[in-house]
Order: structure tokens, then sequence, then C-alpha cells
């Protein structure tokens, strides 16, 4: 997608909300789904369009731990790293999935295709270790079924 197309699909997005700005936060989540992150030229338009001051459309965007101002990639690999997971070996599944994505927690891998983030607790203690790419969750993945995972992404 280019620049100008993101910037027209901004617009559109902000257009729906009729320009109102207590939909600010609806906004900016509108725009990270659509390009999976906030650029500084669609936070400009959101701040003009909503009437706002920059500052605080930046203070919304940098709070939420939901938006980014930096590109993520296309799926998000998230892996927990809650207790439950900890003592079940969180930390070696982390080891396995930085070795096949070859990107550390926060980073996005160059062809924008993956971001690697871990989390606190998932809410499926008896799993884990566990592995969430997207919506679908993995259950003490091997390196092997981890790169056949992210293959199916690819």
């Amino acid at each position: 997608m280019t620049m100008v197309q993101a910037l027209s699909n901004t617009e559109e997005i902000i257009d729906r909300y009729g320009g109102d700005e207590s939909n600010l936060i609806q906004v900016l989540l509108e725009i990270q789904k659509e390009n999976n992150w906030l650029t500084e030229d669609a936070l400009k338009l959101v701040s003009e369009k909503l009437g706002l001051p920059l500052s605080r459309v930046y203070r919304v965007a940098t709070f939420y731990k939901a938006f980014s101002l930096a590109p993520r990639g296309r799926h998000t690999i998230s892996v927990c790293l809650g207790t439950a997971c900890q003592v079940r070996g969180a930390p070696r599944l982390l080891d396995k999935v930085i070795d096949t994505l070859k990107i550390r927690p926060g980073e996005t891998t160059p062809d924008l295709k993956f971001t690697l983030v871990t989390v606190n607790c998932l809410g499926c203690c008896a799993m884990g270790p566990v592995m969430v790419v997207d919506d679908t969750y993995y259950s003490t993945p091997t390196a092997r079924e981890i790169e056949q995972v992210v293959s199916l992404y690819e």
C-alpha cells in the first residue's frame, strides 16, 4: 500500500466518524488495523480533521499499547511469559521463536510479515508454554513446529 493510499484510507476512516473528536480512540484503532501502525502523516491528518492538537493525538497513541508508531508485521506472534508458562519452559519457547524469526521481542521482520511480542498471561495456563499467532494458539510447539507454523503465514 502506498502512502497516498494509506492517507486516503485514513481520511475515509475519519469521515465515517463524522469528524467527531470523541471518537479519537476508535479512529486510531481502525487506522492501526488498516495499516498495522500509525504513521506520522496519519496522526497529523487525524489531528487536523478532528480539530485536536497534535500533542493530544500523540498522547493517546503512545498511551495505549494497542497502538504502534513503528511498522508492525501483518501477523503478531505472542509468547506468554506468565508464571505458569515460565515454569513450563516459556524462556526456551521464546528462544526457539527468536531463532526462527531472527528478531527479538518488540521487533518486526524486515519483510513486515511478523512482529514478535511477549505477554504476561494469555489465560490458558494449562496449555503452557503457549505461542499465539494472530488468534491461533499453539501449545508447547517444538522448533520444527514453530517453523511449520511460520511457513503457514508466509
